[in-house]
């Protein structure tokens, strides 16, 4: 399932698309910098970005310097993050709005409440064509605080979910009935999570201009959150060795569909000339 919202063809470039790209990373190291599809991983997520119809402008928030050159050599306004905004404890929150006052002091650009901020992960190579516009369209015509994407939880269902022991014992995580009953998968009730391709808020969501919200790193949400449903694997998210190679395969394997689609054309092109020719 998947509730795309429409979006005007001519989309007005308005957004400020911030791409976060740290160095440092526990589960994958360097996976920002990573060969995915023959590329660096953050390539894939700077294309998105001056792809999206409805950016103005890229900024990529770093600390590192390989990641700096690919940034400045793709054309993005390239931020230098901070060492207290760079380590494994850091708040997206904060990162994000270190880049947004950088890049309105360097290009003078005043603060714009009707703004809209996107925020990007370096480490999501793989995102439906569109998204970015459809999360923009989405945050500009419901006039919400934030719409993040997501995708359906599939078989790893929060009513699917147990403890088990240190004896091996097994019980509901919630409730006295194992797995609420349920068996089949087909009969759980949706249920989606983040999926990390995109995540777009209101200037004012973004420096906590909303009030009667909760404080902590999610306040950027702001109060009317909304959501755009992916289908399954549409993104991958890359935070460990397996997604590495999961998105490593379908780069490659999009690469060579293309690569025989414009041959087949080429040898289309050929045929119909030697045609041409001969008539």
């Amino acid at each position: 399932m998947s509730n795309r919202a429409p979006t005007d063809q001519h989309v007005t470039p308005t957004a400020l698309a911030v791409i976060l790209a740290r160095s440092g990373s526990k589960g994958v190291p360097g996976k920002n910098l990573a060969a995915v599809g023959g590329r660096p991983c953050v390539a894939w997520t700077i294309d998105a970005a001056k792809g999206a119809g409805s950016v103005a402008a890229v900024v990529l928030s770093t600390d590192d310097a390989k990641i700096a050159e690919i940034g400045h050599a793709m054309g993005a306004t390239v931020i230098l993050r901070p060492a207290h905004l760079a380590t494994d404890t850091a708040r997206v929150d904060d990162a994000t709005r270190h880049a947004v006052v950088e890049w309105e002091r360097e290009t003078c650009a005043p603060p714009d409440p009707t703004r809209p901020v996107v925020i990007l992960y370096a480490n999501v190579p793989i995102r439906p064509e569109g998204l970015i516009d459809r999360a923009c369209g989405l945050l500009i015509q419901s006039k919400c605080d934030s719409v993040q994407s997501y995708a359906p939880v599939g078989k790893h269902h929060p009513w699917w979910t147990a403890r088990v022991g240190a004896d091996g014992a097994v019980r509901a995580w919630e409730g006295e009935v194992l797995n609420h009953g349920v068996h089949r998968r087909q009969e759980l009730p949706p249920a989606h999570i983040p999926d990390g391709g995109v995540l777009a808020v209101t200037r004012r969501a973004l420096f906590l201009q909303i009030p009667d919200v909760r404080p902590g790193p999610h306040a950027i949400f702001g109060r009317d959150v909304r959501g755009l449903v992916n289908a399954e694997g549409d993104v991958v998210d890359i935070d460990s060795r397996i997604d590495l190679l999961v998105a490593d395969a379908i780069l490659n394997e999009r690469a060579s569909v293309a690569g025989t689609i414009l041959g087949a054309s080429k040898a289309g092109g050929a045929r119909r000339a030697v045609r041409e020719i001969n008539v």
